[in-house]
């Protein structure tokens, strides 16, 4: 059977090509009743615009790229909905790609992207080197960043602020009135330059106390690396009466940990974690945690992208997302 043609469609709809454009383009120069009818004759021959020829000649393919280190880690879909969710208002398509939190599977992704013509591409928790990051957004534009510094006039960036929540966290954790206060940090990044680290040591600081470095242990983001580095914590420090973790499922992981290690939580050990992902209020204890609207983090990305392509001599900016305690079981 052949496709049908917008020509087609316009014969239909008894209107010119430009008609049936507006119409499925929702131009809005046109009134509702020849739009009806339009989209009548579009349902009725099941016509498909060809978005290579419009690409062709709008020099876009109305796709973006999402690229994300880990899709099984809830953090992720989350952003991934508020993409997607946005770009649909704007009749965009995402292409959503999953690095395995490997730099260089991470690298290879962008280019491919960048190859198949997207029209834009958001990465989120880049852990690819400044040089190599440099070198790609030289030749495409435009990019956004989420959760991870770095300067390009091609680049924004969106950065949850990290340092602020963890701040609010061990503040509150100490003003319960823990003096021994352990951190689950995550193993793929240097400590030094993780500002959710930072956070923790100052908040520390500010209230008069030591930061022991034994008492950060590093472990993978995952519930199993939770598990882990809890174990090992107590083993080397039973003292300990709080932990702070890098994330909710390192948090999750740690409140199991303490459960098979004989002891209770939060009456032994308080746990806090980071991100508010919908299975911390399921959980039981239920986890107090730093709450980040993800969501809202993914439909934001979306925005400055489109802003960027519509406005490419717009300087880029870096937009930093607030966060907030939410208080639950797991610290009493």
């Amino acid at each position: 059977m052949k496709r049908a043609t917008i020509e087609d469609v316009a014969a239909l709809a008894g209107v010119s090509r430009q008609t049936v454009s507006r119409a499925i383009n929702n131009k809005g120069e046109i009134s509702k009743t020849t739009k009806e009818k339009v989209m009548a004759a579009v349902a009725e021959l099941g016509y498909r615009p060809n978005r290579l020829a419009q690409g062709m000649v709008t020099q876009r393919t109305r796709t973006v790229g999402l690229v994300v280190p880990d899709i099984t880690n809830l953090f992720f879909p989350e952003v991934a909905r508020g993409v997607q969710d946005e770009g649909r208002l704007h009749d965009y398509n995402v292409l959503l790609c999953n690095t395995d939190d490997k730099p260089e599977e991470e690298i290879k992704t962008m280019y491919s992207l960048a190859a198949q013509r997207v029209d834009g591409i958001i990465t989120m928790g880049s852990k690819a080197t400044t040089k190599e990051l440099t070198v790609f957004a030289n030749t495409f534009r435009p990019i956004v960043f989420i959760n991870r510094f770095f300067e390009h006039p091609h680049v924004s960036v969106i950065n949850v602020d990290n340092f602020q929540g963890a701040h609010l966290a061990v503040s509150y954790l100490i003003k319960l009135g823990h003096r021994q206060i352990g951190m689950l940090v995550n193993e793929d990044f240097t400590r030094s330059q993780v500002r959710r680290v930072q956070g923790y040591q100052k908040a520390l600081q500010d209230h008069g106390l030591s930061v022991v470095d034994a008492y950060l242990v590093d472990g993978a983001p995952t519930l199993q690396g939770g598990y882990a580095a809890l174990s090992q914590l107590l083993s080397q420090f039973p003292q300990i009466t709080a932990v702070f973790t890098y994330n909710d499922l390192m948090a999750l992981g740690a409140i199991r940990a303490v459960h098979d290690l004989g002891k209770q939580v939060p009456a032994d050990i308080a746990v806090m974690g980071f991100d508010d992902i919908g299975m911390a209020a399921m959980f039981t204890p239920s986890l107090s945690t730093v709450r980040v609207d993800k969501y809202a983090i993914g439909q934001l990305a979306m925005r400055r992208l489109l802003q960027m392509l519509d406005n490419p001599d717009t300087s880029s900016h870096t937009i930093n997302i607030d966060v907030d305690l939410v208080i639950r079981e797991s610290t009493g």
